[in-house]
């Protein structure tokens, strides 16, 4: 058994400057990104509805200024110094103003979603701290879906004298970008435009286009403060050379004040048509610091970039016949530019912030491993990256679509294609009524009167289809993720309008999926490795028979008892009978009589994901589909054969996402020996999203220590010096299988909400206990909180949103069990359970009013 570390002690969420490749996102969902960097700089800017990594815009950061009273004063960029390499064509762009004074060093503590950032500079007179995030409020999906972000400077003076500190912020145009000159400077459709703008309650940059609203490249940024010290510098002069980068750092070195350029827009002789379209602005807020005392300086950055093609435009082939079409961003139907989003968010800050620190608080102060709090934090980027959207189509909720993941500077797979977010777990969670949106579009659009369901959408473009054959894990994972988001909200009427295509797509694997009528799967089977497989295989089948209990359920509920019995009949049949076939004494393999018939088969391998289905099951409540003691065997097996404690020996000639003295779980094996001359594609990769599937299985069947040693494999390998800690990649950045880590949360605290039968319950390992005591966090359909097990008591607290259930039932791994009454709690109401062990505590008053 392992012993658990407080999740606060895990080292590499501390980062230095050296972290090259941290890069920390900020963004609402479906609304884009800009990232800070470990040293503090803005970087992968990526606004404009697609992918964009590495961009920066020209003249983009903070300065800060710092005069001690009787002493000189102290100007800095607010960013560490640079690490290199120090190459390039032209040394650094001029824009990037690498040759200012820059800070020593700097310590990057990222726990998603709040970041801060320590300044270090034996120079500076102060202590500054950067505080960075964007709303993140579990259940609202529009407060977690504002185009902007909060970044906020804590000064602090430990000196015994006065400090009049300045700190101002310049940016570029970031609007109708559409690529950078020879010169590296920016390229823009259309004019851009910039003015200083001052409502009374914000003051700052307001960024735009001289491009019509409707253009797909349409948009406005703002760069804003609500702090009554603003002084700004609109517009710096316009020019080929670096004349405003001079005039704002003369004069902002000065005394920290900025003032008009005007006089300097343009060079006498210049033709202003002929100059470059880079447009930047600086604003500065200036106070002074008493000894001892902290001041905060925050400034809001805000954008809006409303519309976006009318279709994927994708690598996989959809059919794009409304690219020439524009639909909005559901974030457009909320706020009509960049400034208001700004004034929602510095209005709502009181609220919004309080919302986000106390989930951010519920989750990073778990007892549970510190591996696991840090994957399920840091995969979470992924529902705020450009992989994921919402759309305008009429609803108060929008239409969720997705990537699998985003390519540098494009989507990557398009269709929200449902074999990829079987995998995911999160938003399932966190924001359960984005799956809803998915499930309708998918099994009322998507799926056809025969049952076939098309496992990349493109009717969320209202575009035609693209046909092709079915995928089989995809297909019957979608059945039970609709069980899952059924028995989350608890709403019939969601299941009634579902349920007849959810039936056809669970019926048409019976005709399409087994030719010999015996209950187990052997036709032609498409899945999430890109190929086919042919014969019997437990991945196919331990899906197939999740689907037939959820479908059973699902059927028992609406009253179609005939279909729940024969469901039930042939889930219980099939599983007898693959588990005959398939089971070799130690796991599953696949049934063929030639592993070399066809390419891109496993045969005898051990393949991991052998299990899925029985995972999505355990997830979702359904309990074993196959027997448990083969189950455990089976799952044990690939821990065993596929988990490599260092690669230095694995020989792959495929993608490489771990790799030398790293650890990974590798997605097959042949421990007895029967390779395939040509196996499947991706057999020797190791994807974090199947890892997190594995561990989550593992915890299950009480290979806990096992499953935690996958978990903190991955977020090893996510170091930010040999990948992203905030980008766990497979097919594209930040890929939505990743979210598979909240299954890993899930599964070792023993959480389970029925939102139908109005029961929620708690088991946590042993493993979730530090110091004696377990911490963690919680989520329903209606409500979101804490609970804690702690000498003799269990408390439940709901801190957002509210509860009512006709019990909950708690299970310590020593002590026993508690149960409560029926409960109604809101946000701020906590219900204590007793009988664990035997010690009686008061009930609260929540409990003594029902």
């Amino acid at each position: 058994m392992t012993t658990p570390t407080p999740s606060g002690t895990f080292a590499r969420r501390v980062l230095d400057a050296a972290s090259r490749l941290a890069a920390f996102p900020l963004g609402g969902i479906g609304t884009g990104n800009v990232s800070v960097g470990a040293r503090g700089e803005l970087r992968d800017w990526e606004l404009s509805n697609r992918p964009d990594k590495g961009t920066w815009l020209p003249f983009t950061f903070f300065a800060i200024r710092a005069e001690p009273e009787g002493h000189g004063a102290v100007t800095r960029v607010l960013e560490a110094c640079m690490r290199g390499p120090h190459e390039g064509d032209s040394g650094y762009h001029i824009g990037k103003v690498a040759g200012l004074p820059r800070l020593a060093g700097s310590r990057m503590r990222g726990e998603y979603p709040l970041l801060t950032i320590d300044f270090d500079d034996d120079a500076l007179p102060i202590d500054v701290r950067l505080t960075a995030f964007t709303p993140l409020v579990p259940l609202d999906a529009d407060a977690s879906g504002i185009p902007g972000a909060v970044l906020r400077y804590t000064v602090t003076n430990p000196s015994p004298r006065p400090v009049e500190v300045s700190i101002a912020a310049s940016m570029s145009n970031p609007i109708a970008i559409t690529g950078r000159n020879v010169f590296q400077f920016p390229e823009h459709e259309g004019i851009p435009t910039l003015e200083y703008r001052d409502d009374g309650a914000l003051r700052g940059l307001a960024f735009g286009t001289d491009l019509p609203a409707d253009h797909p490249l349409y948009g406005t940024a703002a760069l804003t403060s609500s702090d009554e010290a603003v002084t700004a510098m609109p517009l710096w002069p316009v020019d080929f050379w670096q004349d405003g980068a001079q005039l704002f750092w003369d004069e902002f070195s000065r005394n920290g004040r900025l003032r008009p350029a005007d006089r300097f827009s343009y060079e006498d002789d210049a033709d202003p048509a002929r100059l470059p379209r880079l447009r930047v602005g600086s604003i500065a807020v200036t106070h002074t610091i008493a000894p001892g005392e902290s001041r905060d300086v925050e400034f809001v950055l805000a954008w809006h970039v409303p519309n976006r093609r009318r279709a994927w435009n994708g690598m996989v082939g959809l059919p794009n016949t409304n690219a020439d079409e524009i639909v909005r961003n559901h974030y457009a139907t909320r706020f009509v530019d960049a400034w208001q989003v700004a004034e929602h968010l510095t209005a709502g800050m009181p609220q919004l912030e309080t919302a986000t620190r106390t989930f951010h608080r519920t989750l990073h102060a778990s007892t549970l491993p510190a591996e696991v709090i840090d994957a399920v934090s840091a995969t979470l980027v992924v529902a705020r990256s450009t992989t994921c959207f919402r759309l305008d189509d009429g609803t108060p909720e929008g239409q969720f679509a997705a990537w699998e993941g985003s390519f540098d500077h494009a989507g990557s797979c398009e269709g929200t294609c449902t074999h990829v977010w079987n995998y995911a777990q999160t938003l399932a969670h966190l924001f359960p009524a984005l799956e809803r949106s998915a499930r309708r579009n998918e099994f009322l659009n998507e799926t056809l009167p025969d049952g076939r369901m098309r496992f990349r959408s493109n009717a969320v473009f209202g575009a035609e289809p693209l046909e092709f054959h079915p995928a089989v894990d995809g297909q019957m994972g979608t059945v039970v993720r609709l069980y899952r988001e059924w028995r989350n909200c608890g709403d019939d009427a969601f299941l009634t309008e579902l349920w007849p295509s959810a039936r056809r797509a669970l019926e048409y694997a019976f005709t399409a999926w087994d030719s010999d009528g015996d209950g187990v799967l052997d036709s032609k089977q498409h899945n999430t490795y890109d190929i086919e497989f042919y014969g019997e295989n437990s991945l196919a089948n331990s899906m197939f028979f999740a689907a037939l209990r959820a479908g059973a359920a699902m059927a028992e509920h609406l009253g179609d008892d005939a279909t729940a019995e024969r469901y039930r009949e042939c889930a219980r049949d099939g599983s007898a009978r693959m588990d005959a076939l398939l089971f070799n004494g130690e796991y599953y393999d696949q049934r063929l009589d030639d592993v070399d018939a066809r390419r891109y088969q496993y045969g005898t391998g051990c393949l991991s994901d052998q299990l899925f289905g029985q995972t999505l099951a355990h997830l979702t409540g359904l309990g074993h589909v196959l027997p448990v003691a083969h189950v455990k065997s089976a799952i044990e097996a690939v821990y065993r054969h596929n988990f490599r404690t260092d690669l230095v020996d694995h020989a792959s000639v495929q993608r490489a996402y771990a790799l030398d003295d790293e650890s990974g779980l590798v997605l097959c094996s042949w421990p007895n020996g029967g390779r395939p001359r040509i196996p499947f594609v991706y057999s020797d990769e190791v994807w974090s999203g199947i890892e997190y599937q594995v561990a989550t299985h593992l915890i299950y069947e009480g290979f806990v220590a096992e499953g935690l040693r996958i978990v903190r494999g991955v977020r090893e390998r996510h170091d930010g010096v040999r990948r992203n800690p905030w980008n766990e990649a497979e097919c594209g950045n930040h890929y939505a299988r990743s979210m598979a880590s909240w299954g890993v949360l899930q599964a070792l605290t023993g959480a389970d909400w029925d939102g139908v039968g109005k029961r929620l319950r708690l088991a946590p390992h042993a493993e979730a206990f530090a110091c004696g005591t377990a911490r963690f966090f919680f989520a329903t359909g209606t409500g979101w909180g804490e609970a804690v097990f702690d000498a003799g008591e269990v408390t439940v607290t709901v801190l957002g949103g509210s509860i009512a259930a006709d019990g909950v039932s708690a299970t310590h791994p020593t002590a026993g069990e508690a149960e409560s009454g029926p409960i109604a709690a809101s946000a701020g109401e906590t219900i204590r359970l007793t009988g664990i062990p035997t010690t009686t505590v008061p009930v609260s008053n929540t409990q003594e009013k029902q």
